[in-house]
């Protein structure tokens, strides 16, 4: 059920120093593209696959040990006759995100973009022979929307990759696998992905802990980031490892929590000085499940944004597209009203960096140049003390409706007396600092 390539990847053959690899230094167009990165600030996570047909989440073929040959007949029947590209991307774009994180390859081990070294992909396995991720990354380009690429280093259902914790239920034969073949078919997939579709902003990869147990398993990631900045030089590399940075690596990922936080148990890692992102559902899942209706609200998902903006990091919201194609009519409800909240806050978010006065209960602080914004989520008082380290402020003001904000010098700080008790979503003041 799998295809051998005949050719490989003369990009992939030539490749990998580990010399080379090891001592990565960004380019200058790699340096640009994580300002850019940093300033865009939000960001859409879809996670799609076959898994969306049994609607019991993305990981249910491991959960349920499903067959990989009986799992594999579900691309036969996968015809999301309402997919559209444009309707995406646009109701994405409204919401106020500035790109779009798609699994072009999850665990499941199906293609969802047409590959020369597998038949398992949404061209040639399914009736529905359309290219999404050529569909997506064409209107991604035409709206102006960046678009990374999700990327699995793991398999449920390839023969020749090697099994970690995770897929042993899966009735592969092998539990070794072959390496060399599971590692020379990634990096040709890669190559794909990042020749056939435009500028891609970044890969984010997936599954590197599930060999955690075999600590001395190298997935050779240095050859394979090297071999990424060759082919994109300005694409961004992750890795959802939940660990500090390796080498070669231009952003870090928090999964489910904030930065320096660590609430659900997969963020205990150092906090880098790399660009951050982190990762959170809009519901309970990431892919599919009809079942799982107990959407965020809008105020949970602006307050997650606004705390990540504090904290000086990136908001990826996943939303499980459903085997119809369409997202989920709550998720695109959430996106729109997202986006009114983003028309007139956006200034405070986009392009902006965390503040000098760190996250506190009442909520946190983003900053452009003289500019401080002062998020308040959670007063219960007219009255805010702020610790500035003596920083003198010129101008205090609602952002809302630019009213003035009375103000107090109080230690090394101030104290905002406002007009009122907030009540806002976000109650956003807005200083003009001296001197900076």
């Amino acid at each position: 059920m799998m295809k051998t390539p005949i050719i490989l990847s003369l990009l992939f053959a030539v490749s990998f120093l580990p010399a080379k690899a090891q001592t990565y230094e960004p380019s200058a167009e790699n340096l640009k593209a994580r300002q850019e990165f940093q300033d865009n600030k939000f960001g859409i996570f879809l996670h799609w696959g076959l898994y969306c047909m049994l609607a019991t989440g993305e990981w249910t073929m491991t959960n349920n040990n499903l067959n990989y040959k009986e799992y594999a007949k579900l691309a036969g029947g996968f015809y999301p006759s309402k997919f559209n590209a444009a309707e995406w991307v646009s109701a994405i774009k409204a919401s106020g995100a500035k790109y779009i994180c798609f699994t072009s390859r999850h665990h499941e081990g199906f293609s969802m973009f047409h590959t020369q070294y597998s038949d398992y992909n949404i061209v040639d396995a399914t009736p529905f022979k359309r290219d999404i991720v050529k569909e997506l990354a064409d209107e991604c380009h035409k709206q102006g929307i960046r678009l990374h690429f999700y990327y699995s280093h793991i398999d449920w259902y390839r023969e020749d990759a090697p099994w970690g914790r995770t897929g042993r239920g899966t009735g592969r034969p092998n539990p070794k696998g072959d390496w060399k073949s599971y590692y020379t078919f990634m990096n040709n997939q890669l190559t794909e992905l990042l020749t056939n579709y435009g500028p891609i902003g970044a890969i984010w990869f997936d599954g590197w802990w599930d060999q955690d147990a075999n600590p001395d398993f190298d997935w050779q990631l240095p050859e394979q980031y090297a071999m990424i900045h060759r082919l994109q030089p300005a694409c961004l590399v992750g890795n959802n490892h939940h660990q500090t940075p390796f080498p070669g690596e231009d952003i870090q990922i928090f999964e489910r929590d904030l930065p320096g936080e660590n609430r659900a148990g997969l963020s205990g890692q150092d906090v880098s000085h790399l660009p951050l992102e982190t990762c959170e559902t809009m519901n309970g899942m990431w892919g599919y499940k009809i079942t799982d209706q107990n959407y965020k609200s809008t105020k949970t998902l602006i307050h997650y944004l606004v705390k990540a903006a504090g904290k000086d990091a990136n908001l990826l919201m996943n939303i499980g597209p459903q085997p119809d194609g369409c997202l989920p009519e709550v998720s695109v409800q959430r996106l729109k009203e997202k986006g009114e909240w983003m028309k007139v806050y956006g200034e405070t978010i986009y392009g902006t960096r965390g503040g000098i006065v760190s996250p506190h209960d009442w909520g946190v602080t983003t900053q452009k140049g003289n500019r401080l914004f002062v998020h308040i989520l959670n007063l219960k008082d007219n009255a805010l003390y702020l610790p500035l380290n003596g920083k003198m402020v010129k101008k205090a003001f609602l952002f809302k409706d630019q009213s003035p904000v009375r103000i107090a010098r109080a230690g090394q700080g101030i104290v905002l007396q406002l007009p009122e008790t907030p009540v806002d979503m976000d109650y956003v003041v807005e200083l003009q600092l001296v001197g900076q």
